[in-house]
């Protein structure tokens, strides 16, 4: 339920004053930079894929600008519905009770936002680091399965802990264990409490501080336990340690030094993750790489390494066809020693090995199944890294390394496919998500629901725009379809009914119903059809097909929902169409050609619009009306090819 508009005023005062006297932080900070207006200019236009891409290059989503516009507030005031989702599943706060979240509420254009809006509560809008921080935290506890590659021992406990993580949080650890890399244990000194390392630990691991530092049977005072912090501060080299042990007690303050500690957290594990894992990858020809050795002890602290192959498909496959039925002739001097080795070649490829931590490789249950089991890869005994292979491209396995060492995730959409089959088989189902959020923005290209493309007949002063314009879209060159077409939707289609990925097929409902006059008359489009309806099992001819309903549903949202409520569903009618059409048109076979022409010359000159099959009409409404029976029509003709009854 949405805050009455004086209570609204009264807490935008107050947190005003909170700002002021910085007690809270900023949320919705001044953004004029060029990139934040680009990104403001995006959301006017509803343009989901620039929006994506400046999301990926890190664009503050909850700044606002000198009108105190955030970008929630412009894509819900232009109602973009889509974008609207986006930007709260990328971040966007939109807690209750708060300002910015009540202003978008009042401001959303229609009420299917409105919506959309008050149904996330603070469980949707969580900070999206909380499982990563969580994950860290949990190392300080976890046995099972081992990743610890150090021990700190005091009189009265062993810590076992990890070296990368140390060095990336303590400049002090990272210049010891560079030293001495091989370290397997060191003694703490006595002269500091235990208490202390334990609360400087948490502070390292992101673990929430102790109200009680000392606990009741603790032979130590509280004294000597901050003394203990101030020094380890000091030699650790982390001094906001000091500053969190001082906000304990004030809650609303503790969770906003948490909040920043863990993005500072972030970076400096993404900095290691870049002069470690990535600096030093091993590329490879794929017939070498089962001989790469990396001695267990290293500079890195890597304790295996992950493979994957990148071999072009067409070498591949004509490599293997050659060497399966005996086709390929040696040429030069190698063809006269062929009778010494028999054997087939293997195909040649490029494989990349990136060194890695089971500490972090475990956020994913397929790798900490593998390193808790009795599974070869689970054993440490051995003088060299086990290498673990990983089905999919380099490029994609640098993503998800990147994904499980830092929660960040920057996809291209050539690889977004690829992705989401290997986030569903490391069952990282927030990386699937993402994936599919990509594909569904990125994928979208520049459409915009208030643009319909079959309006490409607007009379110009330019003779070839004007031809152009006039034909229609299934007849204009295929260069320029290329250019607006970013993916394959029928792989999109396939991976969304494999993978159980509602999103996408919903996505790619909505992407063929936005583009149907180009796919409709496709052998592929009707076998598409055919798979959608084969998937109900024991099948009877009153049973609809799923992916054809959705289709028909957002191409009725395409035509109607840009003129709602302006008399387009009456036009829609068979009844009327007749009148719309321009005077002169006949449709015979033998006057076909001149028909056409003067359609075309009543468009240019009388500023007619012309439809899909080639008829001018007066208005882009007749226009509307007229494509989408035509288009209706020809999913019936095609039904009743396949001999389908929907």
């Amino acid at each position: 339920m949405a805050i009455r508009k004086f209570d609204l005023e009264a807490k935008l005062k107050d947190d005003h004053q909170l700002i002021r006297t910085g007690v809270l932080r900023n949320d919705h900070p001044l953004d004029t930079s060029e990139d934040f207006r680009d990104f403001l200019q995006a959301c006017r236009r509803g343009d989901l894929k620039r929006c994506q891409e400046l999301i990926s290059a890190g664009v503050n989503i909850n700044a606002k600008d000198q009108f105190d516009y955030t970008p929630l507030v412009i894509a819900s005031l232009c109602g973009h519905f889509e974008l609207v989702q986006l930007l709260l599943e990328s971040g966007a706060l939109a807690d209750p009770d708060s300002f910015e979240r009540e202003r978008a509420v009042y401001n959303a254009l229609n009420n299917k936002i409105r919506n959309l809006l008050l149904s996330y509560d603070y469980s949707k809008t969580a900070d999206p680091l909380q499982p990563w921080s969580s994950h860290i935290t949990s190392l300080l506890l976890r046995d099972n399965p081992p990743t610890s590659d150090i021990t700190l021992s005091a009189p009265a406990e062993d810590f076992r802990l990890h070296k990368f993580l140390l060095s990336a949080r303590s400049p002090y650890f990272m210049r010891k264990f560079a030293a001495d890399p091989e370290a397997v244990a060191w003694k703490l000194p006595h002269a500091i409490p235990v208490e202390a390392f334990r609360v400087v630990l948490r502070y390292l691991y992101l673990g929430d501080l102790p109200r009680d530092l000392v606990g009741p049977r603790s032979a130590v005072t509280e004294e000597d336990v901050f003394k203990g912090i101030d020094k380890l501060c000091k030699q650790l080299e982390i001094e906001k340690l000091w500053e969190a042990v001082l906000s304990i007690n004030d809650r609303r303050l503790a969770r906003q030094r948490q909040q920043d500690e863990v993005q500072r957290a972030q970076g400096q594990v993404e900095a290691l993750f870049r002069d470690t894992v990535l600096k030093h990858k091993i590329e490879v020809d794929t017939r070498k790489a089962g001989g790469v050795k990396w001695p267990r002890h290293n500079f890195i602290f890597a304790d295996c390494l992950l493979r994957a192959d990148d071999q072009p498909e067409g070498e591949i496959a004509a490599e293997l066809e050659a060497v399966s039925n005996g086709s390929a002739l040696p040429i030069g001097p190698a063809g006269d020693h062929s009778t010494q080795n028999d054997a087939p070649a293997e195909p040649r490829g490029r494989s990349v090995l990136f060194p890695a931590h089971k500490s972090f490789l475990i956020r994913s249950p397929y790798f900490e199944t593998m390193f808790s089991s009795d599974f070869l890869e689970a054993h440490d005994d051995t003088e060299h890294l086990h290498v673990i292979k990983v089905d999919c491209s380099p490029a994609v396995l640098e993503i998800i390394l990147r994904f499980l060492y830092t929660e960040k995730t920057d996809c291209p959409l050539e690889h977004a496919l690829d992705l989401l089959y290997a986030a569903d088989m490391l069952l990282l189902d927030k990386l699937k998500a993402k994936a599919a959020v990509t594909i569904s923005t990125l994928g979208s290209g520049n459409s915009n629901v208030l643009v319909d493309r079959t309006h490409n007949s607007h009379p110009s002063n330019d003779n070839h725009n004007n031809n152009n314009s006039q034909r229609p879209i299934s007849e204009l060159d295929g260069s320029a379809a290329a250019e607006v077409e970013p993916i394959n939707v029928y792989d999109v289609i396939h991976a969304a009914w494999d993978l159980k990925v509602q999103r996408l097929e919903e996505f790619a409902a909505r992407y063929l119903a936005g583009r149907l006059e180009d796919y409709i008359d496709e052998p592929e489009f009707a076998e598409l059809i055919r798979e959608s309806a084969d998937r109900i099992r024991e099948r009877h001819e009153t049973d609809t097909i799923e992916l054809l309903d959705d289709i028909r549903y957002f191409l009725s949202e395409r035509f109607r929902f840009r003129f709602e409520g302006d008399g387009l569903e009456e036009m829609l009618d068979d009844e009327g169409l007749d009148a719309a059409v321009v005077e002169g048109h006949d449709g015979g076979g033998d006057e076909g050609a001149v028909a056409y022409s003067d359609n075309a010359k009543i468009g240019r000159e009388g500023g007619g619009v012309t439809t899909l099959n080639g008829e001018v009409v007066e208005d882009e409404f007749a226009s509307d009306a007229l494509n989408y029976q035509i288009l209706l029509e020809k999913i019936d003709r095609m039904l009743e090819k396949l001999k389908l009854d929907a």
